[in-house]
């Protein structure tokens, strides 16, 4: 547990190797992401639960994106990771990403934007994003979900968009999408790799939760590709 401006925020450092921080999905917490990190070795991964997830306690009040994105920087100067790192952030942590990004270049070497959108401004998806978090057998092992935790993380995107600021992102930058995503449309990911100058876009088969056990291994090989300098595709 780290304090992080008065949060009390749970964070994971595992491995050797290249920092990799994952940013989390709406309501994820971090075993949201073993099927990923089994397939994905030879890295240092660093992860945390956003406060109002998992083991981090709700905050009294609602963290911005921008917010959310300065607790990801205090989490990787907690871990020892002051210099650029590899960033892959999925869904909401897509948006975290966006927003790390653009706020704090010099500590992004390669963006990975996963099932994500451009917020404000994205094409919706034809079910809610509630119904896609319905307790399954792998998520009911994972820490229940606060409902006040959650609505503060849907505030926070319900405001924000990086439109005004993807044409500025330099970093090497790949976006993946799930062919069948029905919560973010794979048109999100096609925008986001044509206003990012230079992103590669991959689509892969699956749907939305593409770190899930079906699809981990598929996004844990490209995600190697492109970290190694290959072309994902």
């Amino acid at each position: 547990m780290l304090d992080i401006g008065g949060l009390r925020v749970r964070a994971h450092v595992q491995g050797e190797g290249p920092a990799l921080l994952f940013l989390n999905g709406l309501t994820r917490p971090l075993e949201s992401w073993m099927p990923v990190l089994q397939a994905l070795p030879g890295r240092t991964i660093v992860t945390f639960d956003a406060p109002g997830v998992g083991g981090s306690p709700t905050p009294i009040l609602p963290l911005s994106i921008r917010r959310l994105a300065r607790v990801a920087l205090a989490v990787l100067d907690d871990a020892g990771q002051d210099g650029p790192v590899d960033v892959l952030g999925f869904s909401h942590g897509g948006a975290v990403a966006q927003e790390l990004a653009i706020d704090a270049p010099e500590r992004v070497r390669r963006l990975m934007l996963v099932s994500t959108s451009c917020g404000v401004g994205a094409t919706p998806g034809s079910q809610t994003v509630l119904r896609s978090l319905r307790p399954s057998e792998v998520t009911s092992q994972w820490p229940r979900p606060d409902a006040l935790g959650t609505l503060w993380h849907f505030l926070a995107i319900s405001g924000w968009s990086s439109i005004p600021f993807l044409g500025a992102l330099t970093m090497p930058t790949l976006v993946i999408s799930g062919a069948y995503d029905r919560v973010v449309p794979p048109a999100n990911s096609r925008l986001l790799a044509q206003r990012i100058p230079g992103a590669e876009l991959v689509i892969l088969e699956g749907g939305h939760d593409l770190p899930g056990p079906r699809t981990a291994e598929a996004l844990a090989d490209t995600v190697t590709h492109f970290l190694n300098g290959a072309s994902a595709a």
